[in-house]
């Protein structure tokens, strides 16, 4: 992707999962598959991201499972430039802004002033 040319790279968004009604003996879903999102990808991501941010030169965006400023900050240490919030914000519309001030908070009690510095940390 990099190679090709891709000024960014975004990881992960759902996996493919499948649940069986068992005394219907058939797939619950119409499409027999589905998408997996939200908190129960949050460790395959944080993992990618971890990989992939330091094998490319480009800025890596995390999302997947990002839910709090807690989640955020897990993935900009772990190398990602920026993150994405998505299926929190069908319970709470409000969980980008949310994060933001989460990190915001964070950073004055940290005392941390830009959060560049935080950005693969978790590699050192």
């Amino acid at each position: 992707m990099a190679e090709a040319g891709a000024d960014a790279i975004s990881l992960i968004n759902t996996m493919k999962g499948i649940a069986i009604d068992i005394a219907a003996r058939k797939p619950l879903l119409g499409n027999i598959t589905g998408g997996l999102s939200g908190p129960a990808i949050k460790p395959v991501a944080l993992y990618m991201v971890y990989e992939v941010a330091s094998a490319v030169n480009v800025p890596v965006i995390g999302c997947g499972g990002i839910a709090s400023a807690s989640d955020a900050l897990e993935f900009i240490m772990a190398g990602a430039s920026a993150i994405q919030v998505g299926t929190a914000s069908f319970t709470n519309p409000r969980a980008p802004l949310d994060v933001l001030e989460g990190i915001e908070q964070f950073m004055a009690t940290e005392g941390i002033d830009d959060i560049a510095g935080l950005i693969g940390i978790a590699r050192s």
